[in-house]
């Protein structure tokens, strides 16, 4: 079985998690990426509570490359401290899993645009 990772991150508006989301398929980082629903995030900051509004994603990617978007995710996140968790896939039907594979060892690294137009 190839190995999958899942990628959770948060970003503060739809604009920029649209366009990091596209960014990453397009450049072969992920093979999908989930935008989910608005949620509230609610957490500990330089010493006070905060509360703000979040766009969760999920991507997908193989551990092979969850180096590469880690650093990616890292240098263009609008978050001075960007949620970024890894997750092993541990089962799933094997066809989509090789489907992940396939499709990240497809994108254009050259199409990796800077997001830093998208403001936060």
């Amino acid at each position: 079985m190839p190995s999958i990772r899942l990628v959770l991150t948060t970003l503060p508006n739809a604009e920029i998690a649209g366009a990091l989301a596209r960014t990453l398929v397009d450049a072969g980082l992920a093979a999908c990426v989930n935008i989910l629903a608005p949620c509230r995030s609610v957490y500990r900051w330089q010493g006070a509570v905060q509360e703000d509004g979040e766009i969760p994603l999920i991507i997908k990617t193989t551990a092979e490359l969850y180096p590469a978007l880690e650093t990616y995710l890292r240098s263009r996140h609008p978050y001075e401290l960007p949620e970024i968790l890894a997750l092993d896939v541990v089962a799933g039907l094997p066809d989509y899993l090789q489907w992940v594979v396939q499709s990240t060892s497809t994108g254009s690294a050259d199409s990796a645009s800077d997001l830093s137009s998208i403001q936060a």
